[in-house]
């Protein structure tokens, strides 16, 4: 089956700085595939060669089988974007926001009518359809935004943050909706900082770093490599560092506290209360943020 993305050795600089260096990856039809990272780290950039909006430098980029490069319009056309801003036309009311992005891809209008009648239903907005912008809440515009995505009914659905300033009543809603896209055989392609969004929704993912990848898999695949299965915390000390070393338990400093992991947390958890006499030891299951910050460092990026 034809992968619905395939890159090889993607690249793009702008002048001296490499945004993207060298990376390959492929993203399966009917799949949810996740670019997480840091500010700076190439993802953002990576999408905009996808949406073919910024040419490529070097390497291969294929979606839907064709080469970006002559093919934009027709690539183009089988594609939804949301993007991270809320850029509604704030003139318009919610249905004509849908009607006139619905011109854009020449559908005629009975059918343009038929689709976005859908679409606010999918989204829940049917009652909103002639508020216009300025009144509708955050979530009520991210739902309008992705219906908008959905009007063109695409094959490819891209998302730059797509549940951003969400309360979390908005954002399962959008998790809810994703989730009955990908079920109709769409591919989906996300990037997120919320790293409990990328676990719950993604198939597959990767994390990027300075223009390149350095993990890619399942989430519960890559927690379970980098992070075992627990995280064992107890306050930094040289005595919990000894009786870790020990152990010889995988651990790191996370301001005043030592974790740990690993895939017995009863054992670790046994040793630092019994042969080392500490008193406040918590575990946990370990989560995709941990093999994120484990692997990009927890200093803040600007």
């Amino acid at each position: 089956m034809t992968p619905v993305i395939e890159a090889t050795g993607l690249t793009k600089r702008f002048g001296d700085f490499t945004a993207v260096d060298h990376v390959s990856f492929r993203v399966e039809p009917g799949e949810v595939f996740g670019f997480l990272g840091p500010n700076g780290a190439g993802k953002t950039t990576t999408m905009r060669m996808i949406q073919c909006v910024s040419p490529k430098t070097e390497g291969s980029l294929r979606v839907f089988g064709m080469e970006v490069e002559g093919r934009e319009a027709e690539i183009k056309s089988q594609i939804g974007v949301v993007p991270q801003e809320n850029n509604l036309d704030p003139d318009f009311t919610v249905y004509q926001n849908l009607l006139v992005y619905s011109r854009y891809f020449d559908l005629p209008r009975p059918e343009a009518e038929a689709v976005i009648e859908e679409l606010l239903t999918f989204v829940e907005l049917t009652e909103k359809r002639d508020t216009p912008i300025e009144k509708l809440s955050g979530g009520m515009k991210r739902r309008l935004i992705l219906a908008r995505a959905l009007v063109n009914r695409p094959r490819l659905l891209i998302l730059d943050e797509p549940t951003v300033g969400l309360d979390p009543q908005a954002r399962h809603l959008i998790w809810e909706r994703l989730r009955e896209i990908r079920n109709r055989g769409n591919t989906i392609v996300l990037t997120t900082h919320y790293l409990e969004e990328a676990e719950r929704l993604c198939d597959r993912l990767v994390i990027m770093d300075r223009g390149g990848i350095l993990v890619e898999g399942p989430p519960r695949e890559l927690v379970k490599q980098h992070a075992g299965t627990h995280v064992v915390e107890a306050d930094d000390t040289p005595q919990v560092r000894a009786c870790l070393d020990r152990l010889g338990a995988r651990y790191e400093p996370m301001g005043e506290i030592l974790q740990a992991y690993t895939d017995t947390p009863r054992d670790v958890t046994r040793a630092l209360v019994g042969e080392c006499q500490l008193g406040h030891v918590a575990a946990r299951p370990a989560t995709l943020e941990d093999v994120f910050l484990r692997l990009t460092g927890r200093k803040l990026r600007e």
